[in-house]
């Protein structure tokens, strides 16, 4: 049974930054994306970003409003995703929660129970 565990959320002014992290446990395969969802209060869960396995090595993805102020990256085993979320805005306040993508015929999503970020302005 794959678990992911998120942590590093917490209160954040405007402006300042936060490291989220993401450890996934319990699966053998190594071909799986890693990334990260939000979902604001009121709001429908939308996608942030994301690790992607490749037979190169890993690559990333993000949402537009990501793209320059959050940096995903994976660890050199692959259990592991981290969220460096700089600049942080008031609209960045949400659940945030990993998810493992894993590729086949049969293609499966894990999902964490999500860590909660709270930007004060």
């Amino acid at each position: 049974q794959v678990q992911m565990v998120e942590s590093g959320g917490g209160v954040v002014q405007a402006g300042g930054s936060l490291r989220l992290s993401c450890v996934a446990s319990g699966r053998t395969l190594v071909n799986v994306d890693m990334g990260w969802y939000r979902q604001a209060p009121g709001k429908e869960r939308e996608f942030v970003a994301m690790t992607r396995w490749t037979w190169r090595g890993y690559t990333s993805d993000y949402d537009d409003f990501a793209k320059d102020r959050f940096t995903i990256s994976r660890d050199t085993a692959g259990n592991a995703t981290y969220l460096e979320k700089d600049s942080q805005r008031p609209g960045d306040t949400a659940i945030y929660c990993c998810n493992e993508h894993v590729h086949g015929p049969d293609p499966i999503d894990y999902w964490g129970e999500g860590t909660k970020v709270t930007v004060s302005s």
